[in-house]
């Protein structure tokens, strides 16, 4: 008798609050269709959806069963695995069976979302699917039972990924989601929504395609989203599995590892050489001639500002105004920090030490996150650059401008977000500092100024490359209302500095 094929458990997931499993596992198509129906009738005789609770949407006890191509397979085989699963869950199992994404019957049915979310789950696909022939499942009865329905698909890996705000309050989750998911406007493969999780808010994502979305992109995006109400990114979690790729792509993007190719990685060599013959198993090559030569040593990077200025003056794309816009803010951070830190320890301010220590950490970090978008700004340049670079008759062309183009937009967004939260620091210095200081605060409000005046021309300039009007028009106002703020403050905080240091009558800074 013939020993069944092997079916190998990769990975499971569980937690509590979202009250929901993943496992992943993999095999030859015999036996991952063996599996997964075991699957799905073991879950729906153990599961009963009307006694089952949890923060993420669900139709059935096996809820979604995807089957992706890993290797010496294709999709069409898995599309053929979905439908001939969901025929028998049907028919065996008295289960309905919805077909998505490569095996949707139809294409309002290849999104997930438009199958189920947080509005639409069991309790209401109960009451309308035996009336609501948008809702007539693919296989098996218009019914449901306690098991509910199942959503079975094939379709490329995608990542699932969540990431923690350091706040219980899940309205901001929600609203960090919305501006981050494809379908209000957000990133293209992305899908996001917003739940409390163990006391924490938590933005939950399934990358479709991280290549086109990488996930940097996502988690830099929520950042900047998260600043605006407030709070800060403090952790996040893969669910399941990830494809190495999806690593890879994150550590060259966060350490700017410019022509990065994947075989640096060592191991990836040692399989490489494991692979293959060795030259040394049949005679000792030559030793080649240059690799007795001294390698020259490389000189470090300059860093002064006379450096910096002169680089900017060279006639080259980068670094440019962006780039200069970000160090504008950085200096107008520093100034407040300044202010903060010789007005502390004087005993003549000693009511206002506290706050300006506070003011000090704050101006620090907004200094340090501002030097940084300095080579950030000239990293998103080269990269638009790199996409117009590629082949015209490349398909992947368009998808790799407008994903450069946002990213290229992202970064001044930042930069003005940043730097107006400088001139609120200089603001508050120049009221509560040391008066002798005063004008230094001033020059702080200005340099801020300066900041978020040109940061958001260059949103202004980025965004009109967008092909998706919207999320052009959201860019535009969200740079527009950051330059209002600005000009606003700036009025006010430098007729506080000039009143301070005794100029108020005088000329206008």
């Amino acid at each position: 008798m013939q020993q069944a094929a092997a079916i190998h458990v990769l990975d499971t997931s569980s937690d509590a609050d979202h009250n929901r499993t993943v496992v992943t596992f993999v095999g030859d198509i015999e036996a991952v269709e063996r599996a997964a129906f075991a699957g799905i009738q073991t879950a729906a005789a153990l599961i009963d959806l009307n006694r089952h609770t949890g923060e993420h949407p669900r139709l059935g006890a096996a809820d979604v069963v995807p089957f992706v191509p890993i290797r010496d397979v294709t999709m069409d085989e898995c599309v053929a695995i979905a439908h001939r699963l969901g025929q028998r869950v049907g028919t065996e199992l008295g289960i309905p069976v919805y077909l998505y994404e490569a095996a949707a019957t139809h294409p309002s049915r290849e999104d997930l979302a438009r199958l189920r979310s947080t509005k639409f789950q069991y309790e209401q696909l109960r009451e309308v699917i035996g009336t609501d022939p948008e809702r007539m499942p693919d296989y098996g009865p218009a019914e449901l039972g306690p098991a509910g329905a199942t959503v079975i698909g094939a379709r490329p890996a995608l990542v699932a990924f969540n990431v923690y705000l350091n706040t219980a309050d899940v309205e901001i989750a929600t609203r960090i989601a919305r501006a981050v998911r494809n379908s209000s406007g957000g990133l293209r493969y992305v899908k996001a929504a917003g739940f409390l999780v163990e006391g924490r808010a938590q933005v939950s994502m399934n990358l479709t395609d991280f290549h086109k979305t990488p996930v940097h992109r996502v988690v830099e995006l929520i950042r900047r989203e998260a600043a605006r109400y407030g709070v800060a990114v403090v952790s996040s979690e893969l669910v399941g599995l990830a494809p190495q790729a999806f690593f890879i792509d994150a550590a060259q993007w966060y350490l700017q590892l410019d022509g990065f190719k994947p075989d640096q990685i060592l191991e990836y060599r040692v399989q490489q050489a494991e692979a293959e013959p060795s030259p040394l198993d049949e005679e000792e090559p030559p030793i080649p001639e240059e690799a007795t030569q001294k390698v020259p040593a490389v000189a470090p990077p300059p860093i002064s500002p006379a450096a910096f200025v002169e680089a900017v003056a060279e006639g080259t794309p980068t670094p440019g105004g962006g780039a200069v816009a970000a160090l504008a803010g950085a200096l107008s951070a520093a100034l407040a920090e300044m202010v903060a830190r010789l007005t502390a320890g004087k005993k003549r301010y000693a009511e206002v030490e506290e706050t300006m220590n506070a003011v000090a950490a704050a101006a620090q970090d907004l200094r340090t996150k501002l030097l940084a978008a300095v080579d950030e700004d000239i990293a998103a340049f080269d990269a638009v650059m790199a996409a117009y670079r590629l082949d015209k008759d490349d398909p992947e062309r368009p998808a790799a401008i407008q994903a450069a183009m946002i990213g290229a937009a992202d970064v001044p967004l930042n930069v003005a977000r940043m730097a107006l939260e400088a001139m609120r620091l200089a603001d508050q210095v120049a009221r509560l500092g040391s008066h002798t200081a005063a004008s230094d605060t001033a020059v702080a409000t200005l340099m801020g100024l300066a900041a978020v005046e040109g940061a958001a021309l260059n949103v202004r300039v980025n965004a009109a490359s967008f092909d998706d009007p919207a999320l052009a028009a959201r860019y535009r106002a969200d740079a527009a209302a950051l330059v209002s703020q600005a000009r606003a403050l700036r009025e006010s905080a430098v007729a506080t500095a000039e009143e301070r240091a005794g100029i108020a009558s005088g000329p206008a800074g």
